[in-house]
């Protein structure tokens, strides 16, 4: 039984290389969380072992169907780091620029040795000058630039082969080696211990000591405090003690929220409502009074927004130094796929996401104009919307049964998943009885009818690029400024 279901799923993959690709793709993805010790592969690295292993298989793959997806990997890289590096391009960072000159001229000055002491040709060359330097692009470059010598077809053939081939050998060799270099080897050489060293950077820029307790990323809470050390004193006193990094969002005196300002007195015995990094409010005790668990004020909710950072000024200035509302608190820093913390003396670059938290017990949104002299409000995800109305739109089986009638699948009724409700299961002894291409292009169909829906019936469109927000911002301060 076991036998005829690998010959089954090899049958599959080999008559749909598109089963393949994505198979490749989630396995990768989760061998690539797997971390021994202080290395962990990612995403990229597992998604290439999976692909040797699933590659065994003897699974051809239309040459058409290789360039348009590595066309597609080469373009996410550019399109994730493009703008910023174009954004942030200035004399201070261009003295970077030394250190890509160093690497070129070593690994260059490597692969021409290799290739002259180990005579290779020079598609094992350029394969091992991609992997080594973890340098995805040199494969496509070079597979091109071999292709418009002048050989037989055959020996051309053989020489895109050996890129592939000496690329997949020395990526993993290249990235496992620069991950054991960086972290382990290169601290000793240096004399220098990682952790002590990022605690102080950590400390210097604002954040908590360890001892304090305080978790590595700084996140924005809410604490509630019954006012005793801080009775007579001015709410404008008690904020200038607490810093900028926490904020006074409400205050009840015996069970009534009273109107907030600057001049407010506060007496003893009241409640005060504090929003904050959680490392500010380690001291809120002594300034205020004794915390309150579980109190009802807490509940008050935080509106949360998504801000893309396009204004010049700021690029390369402290995160303390955003002029935003008060009770406004920026949670977390993202740039490119790395979350920074927000901690006040934190460097932002162009096209940064900020994810702001604004205390708002009103439930009254901000309005979008507060943000244009940072940035651009950025709109909820097309995919979210997409999900949501598919779910709200798709009936039970209806898409099982739109595939059957495409594929020919024969679907046996029968409950399954936990639930009561009838589910469909894929009969297995029929697998072999219909073209399996047909799954493929059924999909495909059935994801563009409902997306054709989805637009239709919505109106939506994709969300405008960076470059378009850029004067977006740019028409709103000109329409401010009319005004």
């Amino acid at each position: 039984m076991s036998d005829i279901f690998f010959g089954t799923v090899v049958h599959a993959l080999q008559t749909i290389p598109d089963l393949a690709i994505f198979l490749s793709l989630t396995m990768g993805y989760a061998i690539g969380q797997i971390r021994l010790g202080p290395i962990q592969l990612g995403g990229v690295c597992g998604t290439l072992i999976a692909a040797l292993l699933i590659g065994q298989l003897h699974i051809s793959v239309d040459t058409d169907l290789k360039n348009v997806f590595f066309m597609l990997f080469i373009f996410a890289l550019g399109y994730s780091g493009g703008p910023q590096f174009f954004a942030n391009l200035n004399a201070r960072n261009i003295q970077l620029g030394i250190f890509c000159l160093i690497e070129v001229i070593a690994v260059l000055t490597l692969v021409l040795a290799a290739t002259y002491f180990m005579h290779l040709d020079p598609g094992t060359a350029a394969g091992m000058m991609a992997g080594a330097a973890t340098e995805s692009a040199v494969v496509g470059t070079a597979t091109d630039a071999i292709s418009r010598l002048d050989l037989p077809i055959t020996e051309i053939q053989r020489l895109q082969g050996n890129v592939v081939t000496a690329y997949s050998i020395t990526y993993i060799c290249g990235l496992i080696t620069i991950v054991i270099v960086t972290s382990q080897i290169f601290p000793q050489l240096l004399r220098v211990n990682l952790r002590q060293e990022a605690e102080k950077l950590w400390i210097k820029m604002g954040g908590q000591s360890a001892a304090d307790g305080v978790s590595a990323l700084p996140t924005v809470v809410g604490r509630v405090y019954r006012v005793k050390n801080g009775a007579g004193h001015r709410v404008a006193d008690i904020q200038q003690r607490l810093g900028q990094q926490s904020s006074i969002v409400q205050i009840q005196r015996h069970g009534r929220t009273l109107v907030l300002s600057p001049h407010l007195k506060l007496r003893q015995g009241d409640h005060v409502l504090l929003v904050g990094y959680r490392g500010s409010l380690i001291d809120a005790e002594t300034t205020l009074g004794n915390e309150i668990p579980d109190s009802d004020l807490v509940s008050s909710a935080l509106d949360t927004y998504h801000v893309v950072l396009l204004e010049p000024s700021m690029s390369n200035r402290a995160l303390h130094e955003l002029n935003l509302p008060a009770g406004a608190h920026v949670a977390a820093v993202k740039r490119g796929e790395t979350i920074l913390p927000a901690l006040p003396e934190t460097r932002l670059q162009l096209q940064d996401v900020l994810q702001i938290y604004d205390a708002n017990p009103d439930r009254v949104r901000l309005p979008v104009s507060i943000f244009s002299t940072i940035g651009k409000l950025l709109p909820d995800k097309l995919a979210s919307n997409l999900v949501k109305w598919m779910m709200g739109r798709m009936k039970p089986n209806q898409a099982l049964f739109q595939l059957a009638e495409e594929t020919g699948v024969i679907l046996l009724p029968g409950k399954g998943f936990g639930t009561p409700h009838p589910s469909w299961r894929v009969s297995l002894a029929n697998l072999n009885e219909y073209d399996y291409a047909n799954i493929g292009k059924a999909i495909r169909k059935l994801a563009r009818e409902y997306y054709e829906k989805f637009i239709a019936e919505t109106g939506a469109s994709e969300p405008p690029p960076a470059e378009k927000a850029a004067k977006v911002v740019s028409k709103e301060k000109a329409k401010s400024k009319k005004k």
